[in-house]
């Protein structure tokens, strides 16, 4: 196949493309990146593209690469998008592929520009002179040869004069395909499996938009219940899948709209579909079809909720025909139910059936406070504290202490913080202490206190893990520094260790006045970074060599280079990072 080559510009042809580029450079670099420009200036380069189509704000062009992929960008100057068939843009979006076709774009002079704009328009033109009877033997032999496109002719022509059991079968037939699952779907493979199952239901939409909302409501009957299953057989996590069962949902929507279905049985399936799914694509269906429900509809709705809600009550602790996930969208049903009659006891009611955990507490105490019932939501928040005493919830506790401070008891508070604070110690938890302290003196009182808690609790943890969330350690540190107490933050990471990130980070602050321990810090962690190897940690390492420059004498910091350089000559690409940027 024959790509055209990319045209040489002189200084005037640069000239003029900095006025007339149809993408913006500047954000065609920064939408994909250094690398993936570099990769589409190569391949745009070698003449890889052959645009297809030109519109206004459309391009269709053909890339060769592994294969030959199809891209389309649409907009231009600043504001372009684009999608192309290669698994890297499925993966990661913009491509070298759409970057190649960009280039090529705003590379193209005043002649080629309007050849490939022309290009389908010749081919029009070409069709349009061969006659009804001669463009109709060429399509037929081109569907002889491709069994796609023959199924698609065949539906198309069906469409026209079939009765609905024949295209009920067809169409059926044609869902049953698309969502075939053989084994497994791994997600390299997905973005062709949806793209199935959307030609799929581009046809249904057809038939929705020629009047026939019944047989669309048929057709989709079955293609639920054969996505409900296929899902639990590919990974979907792009969201493909998901994305052609909403877009199925849209379309029953609309089909319910013109076909007006009886509201009772249409509440009932609703109702079904909303409980027993193990998916969630028709969660809160009784607000998203309230207007084809009607109140009948809606009241149908709401006694089959308050009646499956009452065995699960009824039952409650006890297994129930009810599946988990059913459980929570009944609730959830209930909850939405009691909105629609302003029923706030009514919604406190459903949601205090299940005070499970801590965050069914804070729900209930958070649903108080929103209505204004502080002190019944200062009861429930206190009773989820009592309830979960061994195991406290920080949200909770929280909640309940900005309470019990806007009830005037601050000590109750402030021994429930203290007490948080001492099985999760946190920066924000301590200046929410010492806030809370009000005058000066009683504030040292509580850094105090915080630090020789928090120096106990680090001298009996060991070493300070990396990965650990709460390590006193680090939270010492912290403190120390919160409290521009720099000189006692280096003993309390001497003595107990700390994390890189805030090693750096204290060695940044104590630059100014503190420059000794800053050098020794950055020092080490130079060496720590150079040693794991990696671009990513020989620009870091970079980066701090040269805030070391600033703190050191020039000959001290070039004997250092000089050391540093002898020990890791091995380390090329640091070396060579060093050497071209200016490091001393």
């Amino acid at each position: 196949m024959h790509m055209a080559q990319a045209r040489k510009r002189s200084a005037s042809d640069i000239e003029a493309v900095v006025r007339t580029d149809r993408f913006d450079l500047a954000v065609l670099r920064e939408i994909a990146g250094d690398k993936t420009f570099a990769r589409g200036s190569a391949y745009q380069a070698d003449g890889r593209v052959e645009i297809m189509t030109i519109g206004e704000a459309r391009v269709v062009a053909r890339v060769a690469g592994t294969e030959i992929y199809r891209c389309e960008l649409t907009g231009r100057g600043k504001s372009f998008s684009g999608d192309c068939t290669c698994q890297a843009f499925a993966d990661w979006g913009f491509c070298k592929h759409l970057t190649a076709v960009a280039l090529t774009v705003n590379n193209l002079g005043p002649g080629e520009l309007g050849q490939a704009s022309n290009r389908l328009g010749k081919i029009r033109d070409h069709l349009r002179a061969k006659g009804i009877d001669r463009l109709v033997e060429m399509v037929i032999g081109l569907a002889e040869r491709d069994p796609k496109l023959l199924e698609e002719l065949q539906l198309l022509a069906a469409l026209d004069t079939a009765d609905d059991a024949t295209l009920s079968a067809q169409l059926k037939k044609a869902i049953t395909d698309a969502t075939r699952v053989r084994g497994y779907i791994e997600y390299r493979d997905m973005r062709d499996w949806a793209r199935q199952i959307d030609g799929a239901l581009d046809r249904i939409s057809v038939l929705l938009e020629g009047g026939r909302a019944l047989l669309v409501l048929a057709l989709l009957d079955h293609f639920f219940a054969r996505m409900d299953e296929a899902l639990t057989k590919v990974d979907d996590s792009d969201g493909g899948g998901g994305a052609c069962y909403a877009r199925a949902c849209e379309i029953h929507h609309a089909a319910c709209e013109q076909a007006k279905p009886d509201p009772i049985g249409l509440a009932r399936v609703l109702f079904a579909r909303e409980v027993n799914s193990d998916w969630e694509f028709f969660f809160g269906a009784s607000e998203t079809y309230a207007d084809v429900l009607g109140a009948a509809g809606l009241a149908e709705y709401r006694r089959l909720a308050t009646e499956a809600w009452q065995k699960v009550k009824s039952r409650r602790g006890r297994r129930t025909e009810v599946q988990p996930g059913g459980e929570y969208a009944l609730r959830a049903m209930m909850e939405r139910f009691a909105e629609r009659d302003d029923d706030v006891d009514g919604i406190i009611a459903i949601r205090a059936n299940d005070l499970s955990t801590a965050y069914h507490y804070l729900g209930v105490a958070q649903l108080c406070l929103d209505n204004g019932r502080e002190q019944e939501a200062l009861k429930w928040a206190e009773e989820g504290l009592w309830k979960f005493e061994d195991e406290p919830d920080k949200h909770l506790v929280l909640f309940a202490c900005d309470l019990l401070q806007r009830s005037g008891r601050n000590e109750d508070a402030n021994e429930r913080l203290w007490k948080l604070f001492s099985r999760e110690p946190s920066v924000e938890l301590y200046l929410r202490l010492k806030s809370a302290a009000g005058d000066d003196k009683a504030q040292i009182l509580v850094r105090d206190k915080a630090i020789a808690a928090l120096s106990v609790r680090a001298g009996n943890s060991g070493p300070q893990s990396e990965w650990s969330v709460f390590g006193a350690a680090d939270v010492l540190v912290r403190v120390l520094m919160a409290e521009g107490l720099l000189a006692d933050a280096w003993v309390a990471a001497g003595k107990h260790g700390c994390r890189e990130i805030l090693m750096e980070e204290l060695a940044k602050a104590s630059e100014a006045d503190l420059p000794a321990e800053a050098l020794k810090a950055y020092a080490q962690l130079v060496e720590r970074k150079v040693r794991l190897g990696g671009q990513g940690n020989y620009g870091d390492a970079h980066a701090m060599i040269k805030r070391m420059r600033r703190l050191d004498g020039a000959a001290q910091h070039s004997a250092y280079l000089a050391d540093l350089m002898t020990r890791h000559k091995a380390k090329r690409n640091f070396i060579k990072l060093l050497t071209s940027k200016k490091t001393s």
